[in-house]
């Protein structure tokens, strides 16, 4: 379904990613890790059309589409919920969530469906989005997303600065999310979850894909010594 090749990505005179090779099948769960610094969000938003890089070097269901402008990106059914959630803070949860169906793709996702998904939701649809727990406004940026009814859903440090239960409730709706025909991409700090909940993993240290397998073939030695480096 995805794939990079040989990508890389700079701001500005700096460079982030040094030939990054990639794949990502219909239907997987894929994780990527890596020590801060390591170029995962960068990694992301090059795939996303955040950050530029060659036409060629990002494939989607077989079409180039490195360079290409975000909202271009997200027609062809990739979505993404960045890190930090990045919420309009103005708007009630109801209107963020709409808002994550502006291109108007057909698919199972509606506000209902979102709802069902995550009840507290519904209960506070009138909310603006400040009023919200931090795990909440995850689920809201969660939901924004599915709102685009993706084929790819790209998800940036889901957990951050969240609690374990409430980690644990956000994760534990990912099999209904992969049961509507979505494929997954997740960016992860706690190695041990990421590992547990994917299919393949992938670790970046500083730029370069330094691990790469099935994740349960893959030794907590191996990911250790890939992740620090050593």
């Amino acid at each position: 379904m995805l794939s990079t090749h040989n990508l890389i990505a700079f701001y500005g005179d700096f460079q982030a990613l040094f030939g990054i090779d990639l794949e990502v099948n219909a239907g997987e769960v894929v994780a990527i890790i890596g020590a801060n610094g390591a170029g995962k969000s960068t990694l992301l938003k090059t795939i996303t059309g955040l950050v530029p890089t060659r036409s060629d070097a990002v494939r989607f269901e077989g079409r180039a589409i490195g360079g290409r402008a975000a909202h271009q990106i997200l027609s062809l059914g990739v979505a993404m919920v960045p890190e930090a959630r990045r919420l309009f803070t103005s708007l009630t949860v109801e209107e963020n969530l709409l808002l994550g169906g502006y291109r108007k793709r057909k698919g199972p996702w509606t506000l209902e469906r979102v709802y069902q998904l995550f009840p507290v939701l519904d209960e506070k649809r009138r909310a603006p989005s400040t009023a919200l727990s931090g795990g909440q406004q995850q689920m809201v940026a969660i939901g924004r997303a599915l709102m685009a009814n993706p084929k790819l859903l790209i998800c940036d440090e889901m957990s951050l600065g969240l609690a374990p239960i409430v980690i644990k409730g956000i994760y534990d709706a990912l099999p209904s999310i992969v049961a509507e025909g979505i494929t997954l991409v997740i960016v992860e700090q706690d190695v041990s979850l990421a590992m547990r909940v994917s299919h393949r993993l992938y670790c970046l240290q500083e730029g370069r894909v330094s691990l790469a397998g099935r994740s349960q073939d893959l030794r907590r030695e191996q990911v250790s010594a890939a992740y620090f480096g050593v």
